[in-house]
């Protein structure tokens, strides 16, 4: 019987590989990204893992893989070439957006380039109302004509997005099927599939998303799929979404506007199952790798989710409510903030002689310095081996070697002779300024959003999350730290917690007051039968579905709305009038003030989640304590913390050493990560393996 599920995460530098039993029994592999065909080191680190334990390829059940590809082909812009079909008089809606600009004072900053040009945005001359009601009926001839001429230019792809097409997505429909008639295997996006809410350039941007990374997706999937095949497994493919559920292959392909931060999303998820096998509601997981640093919630038991956000145009390190920086996705996704700071990002000294961190990145190729591939800047990760924190000997469990001398030579000669200062002081500076910059992800998850961090406990994860968590933890005020097993492949294993998901939502766009509940019940009911359709054909039988709703609202007036769950239950007056107090709670919490009952709630989107349970449930795993890496033997070594302490002696140790409490200083080398404990904190195993560090 297969017994082993696999979880596979795509980063910037590793990928990551891990395979867990029925008795929760962890294999691990990291290997480099293989950035041309980012399938062939997924299944080079897969077979290898087969041959070295002696596992058959039947014994798969399941495959869950979170990838960048998606987001990666915006962030290069080498998505597909895609023709958008408008409404007659909204050409130009992706160009004009929605005037949100990432910097107000900032003259000089410019949007990003519409990802369709404009020879390729064609229009039709139709007209639907915001009640659903044909103003101007479409022509097939004009659409037929108007399809003809994209195709003469050799699109790739095509989005359709049509005025008020929530309402009546009847012409949609029809530019559908002359598109199915001209060229049946071109692939096509509507907005009636995949985004049926209000908001013109939301809806706009959002299509066009997923038609331009559609046919790059797909084939990254067949490839991965073929890949699977060709060595005999043929366990199902699950995709993580951005919003932290599951979802098949063959659903992502559809729609690859789900998975566009599927990356990181595993990892939350993870933490999140780790938070409340422990007892803890409120943290903060904080997930740092080679190239870029992401802070998310965990508040009152439950991560959190934002219905919109940007990918591409530069990284927020901001306030978040700064956006309009990038391309705009009106999707669920895990709320994450992200900084360009990982231990590869490259330490280099401004005009003005001040010392910067990032955000550009050495990446996987060359890398850092110290891994001797031809890097010529300085990054993190050399100043962390100059001052004694890493184990030349001992990365990936000594897979990858690095070059001390190398690292030492880079920062005297580009860092601390231009300025003047001491080698020591040059890396301690560095690992400071990163420091600083990884801070503002966590603020802008919670000191930005009326949350104080100290009343969090922070989890890092990540290859370099455990090495830098206790500086954050000093910065901030924070005073418990949880690292949990293989925190350094946590990405992957966090995909082994999560479930199948299928998130709808519909706009309703009435005051709260004026909306009819038997309305309202019908348009959730409508979306639970199309969950349960979904749900059925992965395989889930109808007592093995959960659907939660909720309902996204805002004040008469306002812009932007805020997502409350919606009780349990029939739809009933009753329910609508603790609709209004939910919200008028959350608006409170989030910006601090809540007004009056005189000011009226409008209700904007409906929103179900379809939830597939799975016979055992994924959160209840419980990663063996034999899984736990043994490490190195025990040593030490010296290692650098600043002027107060200087250079110390620093035992070197492997996890199961934390047994019993540790103080600092002490470093834990594991093959995915190293853990620094800092003078004043200590350490030690809770019975789940993970460490808790307790800062001063």
């Amino acid at each position: 019987m297969p017994n082993y599920r696999i979880g596979a995460d795509i980063g910037g530098t590793f990928t990551d590989i891990v395979l867990i039993d029925e008795e929760g029994n962890v294999l691990s592999k990291k290997v480099s990204s293989s950035v041309e065909n980012y399938a062939s080191a997924i299944i080079a680190g897969i077979t290898d893992l087969f041959e070295t334990h002696g596992i058959a390829p039947g014994d798969v059940a399941e495959i869950l893989h979170g990838t960048t590809v998606a987001s990666n082909a915006i962030l290069e812009l080498k998505g597909a070439r895609v023709g958008l079909i408008g409404t007659k008089g909204f050409r130009d809606v992706l160009e004009i957006r929605n005037l949100r600009m990432p910097r107000l004072y900032d003259l000089t900053w410019q949007k990003p380039a519409p990802l369709v040009e404009r020879y390729l945005r064609m229009t039709v001359d139709e007209r639907i109302d915001a009640n659903g009601a044909v103003e101007t009926p479409l022509d097939r001839t004009e659409a037929e004509a108007v399809v003809d001429r994209l195709l003469a230019e050799n699109v790739e792809a095509i989005a359709i997005c049509l005025i008020n097409s929530y309402a009546n997505p009847a012409h949609e429909q029809l530019l559908l099927d002359v598109i199915r008639d001209r060229a049946p295997d071109l692939p096509v996006s509507a907005s009636i599939d995949v985004l049926p809410e209000i908001k013109e350039y939301e809806r706009t941007s959002t299509t066009v998303v997923n038609a331009y990374v559609l046919p790059i997706v797909s084939k990254y999937l067949q490839s991965l799929e073929q890949g699977f095949r060709d060595r005999d497994i043929g366990a199902p493919l699950l995709l993580m979404q951005s919003n932290g559920g599951l979802t098949p292959a063959e659903e992502a392909a559809r729609k690859p506007v789900n998975i566009v931060e599927s990356g990181p999303a595993g990892g939350v998820v993870g933490a999140h199952a780790v938070a409340k096998g422990v007892g803890k509601r409120d943290v903060i997981s904080f997930d740092m790798g080679g190239t870029t640093a992401k802070a998310s919630l965990i508040e009152d038991g439950a991560y959190t989710r934002s219905q919109e956000y940007s990918v591409g145009g530069g990284i927020m390190i901001g306030s978040r409510l700064l956006t309009g920086s990038g391309y705009l996705l009106k999707v669920p996704a895990i709320d994450l903030a992200e900084v360009g700071a990982g231990g590869g990002s490259i330490i280099w000294i401004d005009a003005g002689g001040a010392l910067k961190i990032g955000p550009q990145s050495a990446g996987a190729m060359p890398g850092p310095v110290c891994y001797d591939q031809g890097g010529t800047d300085p990054t993190v990760t050399d100043a962390n081996l100059v001052l004694g924190y890493l184990n030349p000997d001992y990365l990936c469990g000594g897979d990858v070697k690095l070059d001390k001398q190398k690292s030492i030579d880079v920062l005297t000669r580009t860092i601390a002779e231009p300025m003047g200062i001491s080698l020591e002081r040059a890396a301690l500076g560095a690992r400071q300024i990163a420091i600083s910059n990884m801070i503002r992800a966590i603020r802008a998850v919670s000191s930005e959003r009326g949350r104080d961090p100290r009343a969090y406990t922070l989890l890092p994860f990540g290859g370099n999350g455990a090495l830098f968590a206790a500086g954050m933890a000093e910065e901030l005020g924070m005073k418990t730290i949880i690292i949990p097993p293989s925190a350094g492949l946590f990405s992957a294993l966090g995909l082994l917690f999560a479930d199948v998901e299928h998130h709808y939502s519909r706009t309703v766009n009435k005051l709260l007051r004026t909306v009819s509940p038997e309305t309202l019940s019908e348009t959730w009911s409508a979306m639970e039968t199309q969950a349960a359709a979904q749900l059925a054909k992965d395989g889930f039988a109808t007592d093995r579905m959960q659907f939660t709703r909720t309902a996204s609202m805002h004040y008469k007036g306002q812009v932007f709305e805020l997502s409350v769950p919606v009780p349990g239950g029939s739809v009933t007056a009753e329910t609508l009038r603790q609709l209004e107090t939910l919200f008028g709670e959350e608006h409170e919490r989030t910006y601090g003030h809540r007004a009056g009952e005189e000011e009226p709630v409008e209700l904007v989107n409906a929103q179900l989640v379809g939830l597939g349970v799975p016979d055992r449930p994924r959160s209840a795993i419980r990663l063996a304590s034999s899984g736990m890496d043994a490490g190195p033997a025990s040593a030490s070594r010296s290692a650098y913390f600043g002027e107060a302490h200087g250079w110390l002696k620093t035992p070197v140790l492997a996890r199961p050493a934390l047994a019993e409490r540790v103080d600092g200083p002490a470093i834990v080398e594991e093959y995915d990560t190293t853990v620094l404990i800092p003078p004043g904190a200590s350490a030690e195993l809770d019975d789940q393996g993970n460490i808790l560090m307790q800062m001063g």
